[in-house]
């Protein structure tokens, strides 16, 4: 299932802000590493209804991928 174009940038911008905060790095440097990164992939494709998942959740993946690239 694919979600709304427009429900889907609202939620993009919760879940980069909130990984920001998580992250504790600017939006500019969180919104860079969120449209490189998997976990948009996944949201954007539709893959395993991610974008029915919780900002939170979709935020600390995010978190967790950061993590690890910056090893």
């Amino acid at each position: 299932m694919n979600a709304s174009p427009t429900l889907l940038q609202m939620k993009y911008t919760r879940v980069v802000g909130t990984f920001a905060k998580l992250a504790e790095i600017t939006l500019d440097e969180a919104l860079r590493f969120f449209y490189c990164s998997q976990v948009y992939r996944l949201v954007k494709n539709g893959v395993s209804d991610m974008h029915c998942m919780s900002d939170m959740y979709l935020a600390e993946e995010l978190l967790d991928e950061y993590k690890t690239e910056r090893k």
